[in-house]
């Protein structure tokens, strides 16, 4: 792990900036944090977490789906959206980051700059590790106070991923920006019934201005669809990396794959987000 994305680092603890020894962070009131072997490091405190995160399985699914370039549009529109709010070295800060495709993209494209990827599913963490050499992976809850400095990043990141405004805001510098992709009505639509996948709430945009408000005030708001041709296994893919990997059975999701009679030609499936750029209030 790079010191520059140490230094963004605080102690969960006592909230004191972090320093590395070896394979250790260590704060200066004797905290210490063991940086394991896969290259992440864990700031989750004694506090019990109320989230769940991914499973090894469904992090599986989510980076051959990636990889395979489905949101490749996706990823060109938040790099983008990055860079357009660039003024120096960017230092990204990627919640709920999962295997750190998009911030991989976004430092891809921002040779000075450097991040850091949050999650709290190790699996996935041991992932984002591997995402790019200027990245450093933390194993967190983004629902408690982020391991984080005060006014360290020029940009956060929340990509189908919790959004924690207070913190964010606190972690972000005075003119930061913040990115959120969420999901319109239409992502997926063409999957969602036929297999029994968790839809997009109809009340989200209305819940994500609420959950904004008082902490950031929107800049921006790009949709960004296309249609893309999903082959079975691709298929399996995106239904399992997602909630509905958390509600559905392999065996269902199989059989319900083979009643839309996807051949090797493809299923061709709408995807359709709302790229959102907020500034601190």
């Amino acid at each position: 792990m790079e010191s520059a994305v140490v230094d963004l680092l605080a102690c969960p603890e006592c909230e004191s900036d972090l320093e590395i020894v070896e394979r250790t962070l260590l704060c200066a009131t004797g905290h210490s944090f063991d940086i394991a072997r896969q290259g992440y490091v864990s700031l989750l405190t004694g506090a019990a977490t109320k989230m769940t995160g991914d499973t090894a399985e469904m992090v599986l699914a989510r980076d051959q789906f990636l990889a395979a370039g489905h949101f490749a549009p996706i990823a060109a529109a938040v790099t983008e959206a990055v860079a357009a709010s660039s003024a120096g070295p960017a230092r990204v800060l990627e919640i709920g980051a999962g295997t750190g495709y998009y911030l991989a993209h976004v430092l891809d494209a921002q040779p000075d700059g450097c991040g850091v990827g949050l999650d709290v599913a190790k699996p996935a963490a041991r992932r984002l590790a591997r995402a790019h050499p200027r990245a450093g992976a933390v194993v967190a809850d983004a629902w408690q106070r982020l391991p984080l400095r005060g006014a360290a990043f020029t940009h956060a990141l929340s990509v189908f991923a919790p959004r924690n405004a207070a913190e964010v805001w606190r972690c972000l510098t005075d003119d930061g920006t913040y990115v959120v992709v969420t999901p319109t009505a239409q992502h997926l639509r063409e999957l969602i019934a036929p297999l029994g996948m968790v839809g997009v709430d109809a009340d989200k945009t209305h819940r994500l201005g609420e959950a904004m408000s008082g902490w950031f005030e929107r800049a921006s708001r790009t949709t960004v669809e296309f249609e893309m041709s999903l082959a079975p296994a691709d298929i399996e893919a995106v239904v399992g990396m997602g909630p509905s990997g958390h509600h559905l059975s392999a065996a269902t999701r199989t059989a319900r794959i083979a009643a839309l009679r996807a051949d090797v030609t493809g299923v061709t499936v709408t995807a359709s987000v709302q790229v959102s750029c907020y500034r601190p209030a």
